[in-house]
C-alpha cells in the first residue's frame, strides 16, 4: 500500500504565497505522474497541475504563471509553489500519484487526504 500525505496549507492574504508538499510512502518501486487537484466548497474537484517523470509540467489556465509544480524523486515528494494567491484559490488541495509497487506491477493511482488553503483578507 501507498500513502500520500499533504502539508503546507493554511490561511494567507490575497497576493501571498504558500508551498504545498506531498510525500509518498509505503510500497513504492517508482512514481510516474504526480498531480495536484483542488476542491472548493460546493464545487467539483478540479485539476490544478501535473508533472511526469520527465519533469514535463502542465497547469490549468487559472493558475498558469502563478503556481509551479516540482518533484524530488529521492524524497518521493511533489511540491506546489503558489504565489499571487487569490480568494478563488481557496480550496482543499489534494495530491495524486501514479505508483508502481514493484517492477512488474501496473501503475495504481493514489490520493492524499487533502490540505486546506484559505485566501482571505
Amino acid at each position: 500500500q501507498v500513502q500520500l500525505v499533504e502539508s503546507g496549507g493554511g490561511l494567507v492574504h490575497p497576493g501571498g504565497s504558500l508551498r504545498l508538499s506531498c510525500v509518498a510512502s509505503g510500497s513504492i518501486f517508482s512514481i510516474a505522474s504526480m498531480r495536484w487537484f483542488r476542491q472548493g466548497t460546493g464545487k467539483q474537484r478540479e485539476f490544478v497541475a501535473h508533472i511526469n517523470n520527465y519533469d514535463t509540467t502542465s497547469y490549468t489556465d487559472s493558475v498558469k504563471d502563478r503556481f509551479t509544480i516540482s518533484r524530488d524523486d529521492a524524497k518521493n515528494t511533489v511540491y506546489l509553489q503558489m504565489s499571487s494567491l487569490k480568494p478563488e484559490d481557496t480550496a482543499v488541495y489534494y495530491c495524486n500519484a501514479d505508483v508502481k509497487s514493484h517492477l512488474l506491477a501496473n501503475l495504481e493511482s493514489y490520493w492524499g487526504q487533502g490540505t486546506q488553503v484559505t485566501v482571505s483578507a
